[in-house]
């Protein structure tokens, strides 16, 4: 295979990209450990993400979030999905690029779809047209996004494998070279 010498790799994307699904089968491909940050933040202040969103609202929910980033950066060998605004925070990028950063990136319909029926959101609470809603985040969110080491285009056909295997397929591809030990 490869040797990630314990990087750690980054899942971002939208919600609903399927970050927490792909996390866990691929940290048990690799070997690694398996993390949510938004669960680990749920953990650390008892509220789920939309019940922290509601009573202190997105700026103090993002700031909380880089706080959880920067000590899990601190470890190694992890698989960590992240929340999908998390790639928003500039200084969240300088804690993503210490590992490998992988964008999952389904269509907006195949978000649509995964999506239309989860009241947990809060971003999408409040919206009456989920589609419209969906691409205006998506269009906020994507510069930041293509900052990831690697794209993973996600089709309504793939199953969690064969996403798994492209990104297995793909990580060599931006791995750098070990450094030559002289003779």
């Amino acid at each position: 295979m490869f040797d990630l010498q314990g990087l750690n790799i980054y899942l971002i994307g939208m919600m609903g990209s399927g970050k927490s699904t792909i996390g866990p089968l691929l940290a048990q491909q690799l070997g690694y450990s398996f993390l949510d940050t938004d669960s680990t933040i749920e953990k650390l202040v008892g509220q789920s993400v939309a019940e922290i969103f509601q009573a202190v609202g997105e700026a103090e929910f993002r700031q909380t979030e880089t706080k959880v980033l920067a000590e899990v950066s601190a470890h190694i060998r992890l698989i960590v999905a992240t929340g999908g605004g998390i790639a928003i925070e500039r200084e969240n990028w300088n804690h993503l690029h210490q590992g490998l950063v992988i964008w999952l990136d389904p269509s907006l319909d195949l978000l649509v779809e995964r999506l239309q029926d989860d009241t947990t959101r809060p971003l999408l609470a409040t919206a009456e047209d989920l589609h419209a809603k969906l691409a205006t985040i998506l269009a906020e969110r994507r510069h930041r996004y293509a900052q990831a080491d690697i794209q993973i285009s996600i089709s309504q056909n793939l199953t969690s494998a064969e996403i798994i295997d492209r990104i297995i397929t793909a990580i060599p591809t931006v791995l750098k070279a070990p450094l030559a030990t002289p003779d």
